[in-house]
């Protein structure tokens, strides 16, 4: 495989990893893909059966956009769900080259209330008009779900499935897990707020705007200075990550 290919594995099973750590998994359920580079139009996957801190650059799944597997080292196959939403992401947005989704308690609790995300925190405030909502339609197992998932998420990077979970997505690996990761955040810090049931702190949508807009102009998140930390220490705990 090209070296290009064998970065973009190192950077996915690190993603994969960080979400272990960071306490974002399901057991085996739930994925993270990225758009393999070159004129091909694959994505890898992970394995179905692997936990995510089991994941490793050299087991992820190669798998065409129309759902056909191309390599599958550990002879697992990949979770039709998985293929459902990623292959329709990667499709239909080739601006994007990782898809990140989850079912976190925090992330499944706001997506079952009906206001959503509010932007109760600096957190949410980075997601002020950038969130899409998809209703929840059973299992993600039917294709023609497909078209309203994506017609859905629009131009976003970030969405909430309803009664769900979490999908984020973006340029690069480092930048959707960099997404998740604060989404998330927002979402726990929401169910943590409301928890005692006190009255709720709303800013004024004029400084909503001004911190999403400021979040958008960070000098240092092109430069993935956050995304070099998380793999320094992955590379002092977690190497495997890497094989």
């Amino acid at each position: 495989m090209s070296d290009e290919e064998w970065a973009t594995r190192v950077d996915l099973a690190a993603c994969y990893r960080l979400a272990a750590h960071f306490r974002m998994t399901d057991l085996i359920y739930t994925h993270i893909s990225a758009r393999v580079p070159g004129p091909e139009h694959h994505f890898l996957i992970n394995a179905f059966g692997l936990l995510w801190d089991e994941i490793s650059a050299s087991t992820l799944v190669k798998v065409t956009l129309d759902g056909d597997i191309v390599e599958d080292p550990t002879g697992n196959g990949i979770n039709r769900a998985g293929y459902v939403i990623h292959s329709a992401i990667h499709r239909a947005r080739p601006d994007v080259n990782c898809v990140m989704h989850t079912h976190t308690r925090a992330g499944i609790a706001v997506s079952a209330q009906e206001d959503g995300l509010l932007p109760i925190s600096q957190h949410a405030m980075r997601f002020w008009n950038g969130i899409a909502y998809h209703d929840y339609e059973g299992l993600a197992l039917e294709l023609d779900e497909q078209e309203r998932l994506v017609r859905d998420l629009g131009s976003h990077q970030a969405m909430i499935l309803r009664n769900h979970g979490l999908l984020v997505c973006g340029e690069s690996i480092a930048r959707t897990f960099d997404l998740m990761y604060y989404l998330e955040r927002a979402c726990q810090t929401q169910i943590a707020a409301m928890a005692g049931n006190a009255r709720l702190r709303i800013p004024p949508a004029v400084v909503a705007e001004k911190t999403a807009r400021q979040f958008k102009g960070l000098p240092y998140k092109p430069k993935k200075t956050e995304w070099k930390a998380l793999l320094r220490m992955l590379d002092r705990v977690e190497p495997s990550y890497r094989d």
